[in-house]
């Protein structure tokens, strides 16, 4: 039995356990979130407590260090209890309702230096296998030289088809430089393929097939990128290939796929400053979602400012 709470809150931890079959782990979290407002009540009624009072224990959890994220997950628990009460004629009004967790910091994505994202695009394993070196060098190029999502990259097919189209699998048109990707949002979308990546794919698409020769190419999927036994590589493959990709390149930071994505938005800010562009290409419904990378370029702007101006460094 859940020590410190009162009747009607076992009794909401009960509802949501058997009418509301949430997991366990989600009943528990609520029940601590439950108890830590019973603590911070210190002997006044659940039921009693008036908004004011749970927007002081908000600022007094804020003081204590608990982030914006931790908070709002606090409040969700608190509110959905009252308003199980409130349902149930227990309170006259959910005194959480109105209360907000403070706004967290946009956390800025995390890219590459130019000099580290170019050397794993050119990184060539010394001694490894022919097949996997040509796979993971496109894997490579398309992540940062188009800037996809692993979910697109790992959708794309080998050739286009009406049926792979209603699934949803892009492909790479080579003879026109660039690739037909399906994002967010059931969205399609065109990316121009650069040289490096073009030349990539086109080493890749060359031995692709290779393994699965002489009675064997019926194993081989339609997808564009393929593991051993032939079949649509998985986000979570991509993930592991690039991860040992990075450090073999000798990169101080393990690179995910998604790194890449940054850093492709990231350098094309950088040098063109169009940031309508970025959006296009990286397929953003909304401009707020692009602008972050305005933060990442102002950061490189400032450290360039501070290494280099006579009057950046006061005495």
């Amino acid at each position: 039995m859940p020590q410190g709470l009162p009747p009607e809150a076992l009794q909401y931890l009960q509802y949501l356990r058997v009418q509301k079959r949430l997991a366990a782990r989600t009943v528990a979290l609520y029940q601590q979130e439950l108890q830590r407002l019973a603590r911070l009540a210190d002997g006044t009624p659940l039921l009693q407590l008036e908004g004011a009072r749970v927007r002081r224990f908000v600022a007094q959890l804020h003081a204590g260090g608990h982030g914006g994220r931790s908070l709002a997950l606090t409040l969700s628990a608190w509110r959905g209890f009252y308003a199980w009460a409130g349902q149930h004629a227990l309170v006259a009004s959910n005194p959480a309702q109105d209360v907000r967790a403070p706004k967290s910091p946009r956390l800025l994505p995390k890219a590459l230096p130019v000099d580290e994202a170019v050397r794993l695009a050119e990184y060539a394993a010394p001694a490894a296998d022919p097949w996997l070196e040509a796979r993971d060098a496109a894997l490579v190029e398309l992540l940062y030289g188009c800037g996809l999502r692993v979910g697109e990259l790992v959708g794309l097919d080998a050739a286009p088809s009406a049926s792979a189209q209603q699934q949803g699998h892009g492909w790479v048109d080579l003879q026109a430089g660039e690739a037909h990707v399906f994002g967010k949002g059931s969205k399609w979308r065109q990316v121009p393929l650069g040289r490096a990546a073009a030349a990539a794919l086109r080493g890749w698409l060359a031995v692709r097939a290779q393994p699965f020769a002489a009675g064997a190419a019926g194993q081989l999927a339609a997808a564009l990128f393929v593991g051993r036994r032939g079949t649509r590589l998985t986000p979570q493959a991509v993930w592991q290939r690039l991860r040992q990709r990075s450090q073999q390149a000798g990169l101080a930071t393990p690179v995910h796929p998604h790194m890449l994505r940054h850093s492709f938005a990231s350098h094309l800010l950088q040098s063109s400053g169009d940031l309508r562009a970025v959006q296009e290409l990286l397929g953003h419904a909304n401009i707020s979602t692009t602008q972050v990378y305005t933060r990442l370029d102002f950061q490189h702007l400032a450290k360039a400012y501070d290494q280099a101006h006579p009057r950046a460094h006061r005495k």
